[in-house]
């Protein structure tokens, strides 16, 4: 692929701004200043710098992120900033899209990505991919509650009950809760159903991928749809 499309592919403006960063030296490949913007240069494997950044190439893009509270998952925010000003800019010009999202107040494990297919699949409700929030309730949770979680709940909107595929007791207010289903609001409304409130909620876990410890909050790295699919 030519070295100006290779920048371009990656988000790192116009055709033209692309041509420019290389012709003016900004570019390197394994330490060496490349200048040619038609330049044709192997991707598969391929990590560029820009301006000393290192930067891997990718067809299609996933990013896993550490959401802070205070942020909406959405190209538009209304009252809050988007979640996309967490990421450099070469990110945002490739529309990486949230795959579901994560309310304002909600923390933790947020996907993001280019790769419609696997968003797609990552939401699609027959998917049945697992999301695993852990749950700050403002009462005590009682075992019956938990229970009942596990059973089925009637929540308004709903022609069917929906229930938690797993629940987990941390402490007495606090419990992991798994999910194979997308509705609305759906761990709020949920917890609600059983006569609590949820006074935090953090998502923890997507399909096989577990947010990291060393992950801290507003920070986001690559990853593969492998790492989410196992």
């Amino acid at each position: 692929m030519r070295l100006e499309q290779v920048l371009f592919s990656q988000g790192f403006g116009t055709r033209h701004e692309c041509r420019g960063l290389v012709a003016l030296g900004h570019v390197e490949i394994n330490g060496i200043t490349h200048t040619d913007p038609d330049e044709d240069v192997p991707v598969e494997g391929l990590i560029f710098s820009v301006d000393g950044v290192k930067w891997p190439y990718f067809d299609k893009v996933v990013i896993a992120l550490n959401k802070p509270a205070g942020f909406e998952c959405s190209q538009k925010p209304i009252h809050h900033p988007s979640v996309m000003t967490l990421l450099p800019a070469p990110l945002r010009v490739r529309g990486l899209q949230p795959v579901g999202r994560l309310d304002e107040d909600t923390t933790g494990l947020l996907i993001l990505t280019d790769d419609g297919a696997l968003q797609h699949r990552l939401i699609h409700p027959k998917r049945h991919v697992p999301k695993t929030y852990r749950v700050t309730a403002k009462h005590l949770m009682t075992q019956a509650m938990l229970s009942t979680l596990t059973q089925g709940v009637m929540i308004e909107g709903e022609k069917t009950a929906v229930k938690a595929q797993a629940v987990e007791m941390v402490t007495d207010r606090v419990f992991n809760m798994t999910l194979t289903q997308g509705k609305y609001h759906q761990v709020k409304r949920m917890v609600a159903a059983v006569g609590n409130r949820v006074e935090s909620l953090h998502r923890c876990q997507f399909g096989f991928y577990a947010l990291p410890d060393d992950l801290a909050s507003g920070q986001w790295r690559f990853i593969s749809k492998e790492d989410i699919l196992g």
